[in-house]
């Protein structure tokens, strides 16, 4: 017996490392896609518990106005949801087609890698009580 292909949601990879989320984009994100991609990453967060999202669009070759809303309306729901998101991985070719598609992002922050993106949301994270923060 084979067992049940994965659905859309399953081709988008999201991996916890602590209390962030880390998604890989990679290609096309198509509607059913990224809708599933939005109700999985919500839940995750809720059940989780998870402060901040980390979203690596370095796979992907183009973006459209539908790849930046799906961004903005993802980070919008991690942030209904306490977690904020910052987008890594974008190549110097989206950025200029996000601007000129007059695509802002706002609420949106990004960082140039990965570990930038984990360090950006280390920095913006306040201390646990009776934990110090590195350097400190």
């Amino acid at each position: 017996m084979t067992p049940p292909s994965p659905g859309p949601a399953a081709a988008v990879p999201v991996l916890a490392l602590g209390e962030t989320l880390l998604v890989t984009l990679h290609g096309e994100l198509h509607d059913g896609t990224a809708e599933l991609l939005q109700q999985d990453l919500a839940e995750r967060i809720a059940r989780s518990g998870a402060v901040g999202v980390v979203i690596d669009i370095s796979g992907v070759d183009m973006v459209d106005s539908f790849l930046g809303r799906v961004l903005a309306e993802t980070a919008a729901n991690a942030r209904v949801l306490a977690a904020r998101t910052v987008v890594v991985g974008m190549r110097p070719a989206v950025a200029i087609t996000l601007v000129e598609l007059g695509l802002t992002l706002p609420g949106l922050t990004t960082a140039l890698d990965v570990e930038l993106g984990l360090e950006l949301l280390t920095r913006a994270r306040p201390a646990a009580p009776g934990r110090r923060e590195r350097g400190t």
